[in-house]
């Protein structure tokens, strides 16, 4: 069954230009008087409670927002019914080592850019090691949620005049780079505010929508949920990647390197006020979060109780369940809903993205907080090319994937994570656990041949371990493999400063 859109191209694209010309008022506002330190930092004056409430925004993405609830009645996926919960849950108990371990450090040290811990603490190798996984792995995440949404779009609004995904791509991020490119980190804090309410505001309505659609009170549609196949929470065969202990312990670890290691997420919580705001923030947008995750899970399992209730066919590809539904079947109403949280989700994501891959450039490889005979005027130039270049870069990124990307979204982006942020995981880890020197210079051999490693037994676990496949403790394997290798060519030593 298949019938015409609902709501026109041309509508949906004018509530994307006028939600943009929204996050424009205040991205004005807010980057009247930048500098470098407002763009980095935000001058160190975000209230905690509107860091943790545009957090959500942030973490959340165009990925969960519209893969999440396709993986909920996908039985191929390792997210299938409910039990994407489990990492859920391994992402508080992660919220909470960020916040007791990480933050703390973060803070003492005063870091712009979190990465400068590691030449502290090991030396220049080490340091320019750990910001290029940050600056691939943040590319490539930040890649895969914009690629989403781009494929929305292009589906349901640039296909209707004839233009290419390309085209797509580059108006979209052209839009982020332009609200993004004077305020930084001060008007991200901002606007992820906004974008965290209409994203929110945007699954309530869905869900109020559906229940009426079906004729039943929101309660009876939870009893609904709570009586179907899609409820289930909790899987107990280890071989499988929806197994409850792989699923919760990598939760913790993607929490702990993809928040707590990354400094798209920590830039946000480093421009609080001081470290007891920071940690309430932490552990409040924490349990904010897991609400927020059951209540996309939730609108999932609607989706395919809807779907079926009206005879609708499920997309080949799931993670298109939720846009099909909204614009070809919703009312208009319901489906503008749907597309303002859509596009709410996917800024929030690569907004806060495009300034902290600017800010690791700037202070990691180009050595802004070191450099004494440039102006404040020659760094803001510069920072202002290299914001240009990063988004050029994530443009490229984006248009690839459509060429090579055939999982769903949100599994191949937590596997190309256990990969990428294994090497982050390690080095810290390393740095925070022990008293060792390392040989610096090897530093950089070390996290490479970890995620090379890690792939190889990837491949090939099913033939050599009796049907085990890896999920997202590929990750801990990673940064384990990390942690021996540096202990390897490390030795006793006095402590350096970062220590």
């Amino acid at each position: 069954m298949d019938q015409e859109q609902i709501l026109s191209p041309k509508l949906i694209l004018s509530f994307v230009l006028g939600y943009f010309a929204l996050l424009l008022a205040v991205a004005w506002y807010t980057g009247r008087k930048s500098s470098n330190q407002s763009f980095f930092i935000g001058s160190k004056s975000s209230p905690w409670y509107l860091v943790a409430f545009g957090m959500i925004g942030a973490s959340v993405s165009g990925v969960t927002f519209i893969s999440i609830p396709g993986a909920v009645g996908n039985a191929a996926s390792p997210n299938f019914a409910f039990s994407y919960m489990q990492m859920a849950l391994g992402y508080v108990l992660g919220y909470v080592v960020i916040a007791l371990v990480l933050m703390p450090l973060y803070y003492r040290l005063n870091l712009t850019s979190i990465y400068t811990y590691l030449e502290q603490r090991f030396g220049t190798f080490s340091h320019k090691t750990g910001a290029t996984f940050f600056l691939i792995s943040r590319t490539i995440g930040s890649a895969f949620r914009l690629y989403l949404v781009a494929i929305v779009l292009q589906m349901f609004v640039f296909d209707h005049w004839g233009l290419p995904f390309v085209f797509t791509v580059a108006f979209t991020l052209l839009l982020i780079w332009i609200y993004t490119r004077k305020g930084g980190i001060h008007t991200v804090v901002w606007t992820d505010i906004l974008q965290t309410i209409f994203m929110l505001l945007s699954v309530v309505i869905t869900i109020y929508y559906i229940s009426s659609d079906m004729g039943l009170s929101v309660g009876e549609l939870v009893n609904l949920v709570a009586d179907s196949q899609y409820s289930q929470m909790f899987f107990w065969d280890p071989k499988a990647d929806s197994y409850f202990w792989k699923q919760f312990i990598g939760g913790a670890l993607i929490a702990i390197a993809m928040t707590g290691l990354d400094q798209d997420m920590m830039q946000k919580n480093n421009s609080c006020k001081n470290i007891g705001e920071a940690q309430l923030n932490m552990f409040s947008s924490s349990f904010v979060f897991l609400f927020a995750n059951l209540l996309f899970v939730s609108v999932g399992a609607m989706l395919y109780l809807y779907a079926a209730s009206k005879g609708i066919a499920i997309p080949e590809k799931t993670d298109y369940l939720f846009p099909t539904l909204a614009f070809k079947y919703f009312t208009p109403f319901a489906g503008i809903v749907f597309i303002i949280g859509l596009i709410a989700a996917a800024y929030s994501s690569v907004d806060s993205a495009l300034t902290a891959l600017t800010t690791s450039v700037c202070v990691d490889l180009l050595g802004f907080e070191k450099e004494q005979l440039k102006t404040e005027a020659q760094l803001q130039q510069t920072r202002e090319r290299v914001h240009i270049g990063v988004t050029m870069v994530m443009f490229l990124v984006v248009v690839a994937f459509k060429y090579v990307l055939s999982a769903d979204v949100v599994s191949a982006l937590f596997k190309i994570a256990g990969f990428t942020y294994g090497p982050l995981l390690g080095l810290f880890t390393f740095g925070i656990l022990t008293k060792r020197s390392i040989q610096d210079n090897l530093a950089p051999l070390v996290c490479i041949a970890a995620p090379v490693i890690c792939v190889i037994l990837n491949a090939n676990s099913a033939q050599w371990f009796g049907g085990y496949k890896f999920g997202i403790e590929i990750l801990l394997l990673n940064g384990g493999l990390t942690f021996v290798g540096l202990w390897l060519i490390s030795k006793r030593g006095e402590l350096v400063v970062g220590r």
